[in-house]
């Protein structure tokens, strides 16, 4: 199966609630590879790369995340796989 990546923007209160923390984990348990960070506007990013049915589930987990986040938003985007990450980081 074909890698694709996926350009994640999750808004709401997604900083200081451990989401980035959440979101490698969910990451690595899917098999994914690409990062997490924090953006000086108070959003989180995600770029994934990895299987399109695992990277579908990564986008519909993002609603969640971690316990303490309220998500009002998930901006979504696909691209051509770049294979140039190796696992999934926090940034």
């Amino acid at each position: 199966m074909a890698w694709q990546q996926r350009h994640l923007l999750v808004e709401g209160r997604v900083q200081g609630v451990s989401y980035r923390a959440y979101t490698e984990r969910k990451a690595t348990d899917l098999g994914l590879q690409g990062y997490v960070r924090n953006l000086p506007d108070g959003r989180v990013e995600i770029v994934a790369e990895g299987p399109e049915d695992a990277l579908d589930k990564l986008e519909q987990w993002c609603w969640q995340g971690s316990p303490a986040a309220n998500v009002t938003g998930v901006s979504s985007a696909k691209q051509p796989a770049s294979d140039g990450f190796s696992g999934f980081v926090t940034r």
